[in-house]
């Protein structure tokens, strides 16, 4: 990581880190370096989520961008996937999202695509960086400033364009939609309403203060309770930018990213349509996934956690499918990111061709007891030389003795260190978090 981007784009505290001074920095370094790669008034997308944040940021990034050289176009608040499908279909050579995720209101993130809907490379990232940290950059004048202007229909094209991408009859499914208050509430209902399904939609009245407040994919509990109270077929949950997507079965239990890749790519083996049949995953993907997918025939590669990794690997190896736990998941037949709608319309689309409900499909594997802790730090920096953390993790790696696993690592996008665990009981589990978590709290917090 650089000193201002993680894994996921810049992302800190709005009027701390993200103040409009940062942006127009921000975006004026962007333009330049942009500009040395596609030539002069270089074209940028920005999109938004619905954080109260957002309009300000937005304002002063176009203000940065343009001041650079850059033409902008506005697209408003639209799911992450959304912006980076727009790039494409624009022809720009770059598009911004300001957004900071599932993270709570008060934060805000600003992350870049390329032209070709991917994120940016690290090497591009740190060029960007440099431009700002040396504060090299004056602001053009007369003709050569760049130009903005407001992009209508934005939502409505990326919809289409899904729908298009996955055809599929949704009559007589009943499903309830968890939109996080946040960029998927215009997008999820249209598409699933569109094809042909009886949408209930929770938490789609964003007020720039309630995105992902109680609610979408970090926040299960009201989407369970409404599908196993109501009858619903099953439930979707988006996060606030629409990059991710976890499930609810009709009983109301949570069907998490490591089942939805599962029954995916079982279902795209059986086609014959997985790509050297191979997924791709992170280090955080449970043990009871590798299991599954060995008995599938099926091989997954690991990657560091951050869907941004995922992709590099799949455009590596050529692969065709995926994701993360967190619910980060990429077809590349259909999008180029995460895509929390997309992915959507694959899993019901799956469950469809198959005719059995969701939970039937979830039986493809069984998930071992596991337990994610995170810890606030004073310094994410100090955990590398933290000997006794790494000290205890090796004891408890030992005790498991090969039956799970643990795993320590820095939040890409804020200052906690993440434990998680894995074992053959839930108080295993417990038990070898509880004691790492001890260290890292009295060594690092």
């Amino acid at each position: 990581m650089g000193a201002y981007f993680g894994t996921d784009g810049i992302r800190g505290v709005a009027g701390d880190l993200l103040t409009p001074e940062f942006a127009v920095q921000v975006g004026r370094a962007a333009a330049v370096v942009l500009a040395q790669k596609a030539g002069p008034h270089p074209l940028f997308v920005i999109g938004r989520d619905t954080r109260l944040s957002g309009p300000m940021l937005e304002a002063a990034l176009t203000a940065g961008l343009t001041s650079g050289g850059g033409r902008v176009e506005i697209a408003g608040v639209i799911p992450t996937p959304g912006l980076a499908s727009l790039v494409h279909q624009r022809g720009a050579d770059a598009g911004v999202v300001i957004s900071a995720s599932h993270n709570p209101f008060a934060d805000n993130g600003i992350k870049f695509f390329s032209s070709a809907g991917t994120k940016l490379s690290d090497e591009e990232e740190a060029e960007i960086e440099a431009h700002i940290q040396h504060h090299d950059l004056q602001s053009l004048a007369g003709a050569d400033f760049g130009s903005a202007e407001q992009l209508e229909g934005a939502v409505e094209g990326y919809v289409w364009d899904v729908v298009k991408r996955i055809p599929l009859d949704l009559s007589g499914m009943r499903i309830a939609l968890d939109c996080a208050n946040g960029a998927m509430h215009l997008a999820a209902p249209l598409a699933l309403e569109e094809s042909g399904a009886q949408v209930t939609v929770l938490f789609d009245q964003p007020d720039g203060t309630n995105i992902n407040a109680g609610c979408g994919s970090t926040h299960m509990a009201a989407l369970q309770k409404v599908v196993a109270d109501d009858g619903f077929d099953l439930g979707l949950a988006f996060d606030g930018d629409g990059d991710r997507v976890l499930a609810v079965d009709a009983a109301g239990n949570l069907v998490d990213g490591d089942f939805i890749i599962a029954i995916l790519a079982k279902h795209l083996k059986a086609q014959g349509k997985l790509r050297s049949d191979t997924v791709v995953t992170t280090v955080m993907t449970n043990l009871g996934f590798h299991l599954a997918m060995e008995r599938e025939g099926i091989e997954a590669i690991i990657t560091a956690v951050g869907d941004r990794y995922v992709v590099a690997e799949m455009l590596k190896g050529d692969y065709l499918l995926g994701g993360e736990q967190s619910g980060h998941i990429i077809n590349r037949d259909v999008s180029t990111t995460g895509d929390g709608l997309a992915t959507s319309l694959l899993l019901l689309q799956a469950l469809r061709q198959m005719d059995v409900p969701l939970a039937e499909a979830a039986t493809v594997m069984e998930r071992l007891p596991q337990r994610l802790v995170n810890v606030r730090v004073r310094d994410l920096g100090e955990l590398d030389g933290a000997a006794a953390v790494w000290a205890a993790v090796d004891a408890e790696t030992r005790r498991l003795d090969g039956t799970g696993r643990v795993l320590v690592r820095p939040s890409g996008t804020e200052p906690l260190v993440r434990v998680m665990a894995e074992a053959p009981t839930q108080d295993d589990v417990d038990a070898a978090c509880a004691r790492i978590v001890a260290v890292v709290e009295e060594h690092l917090t």
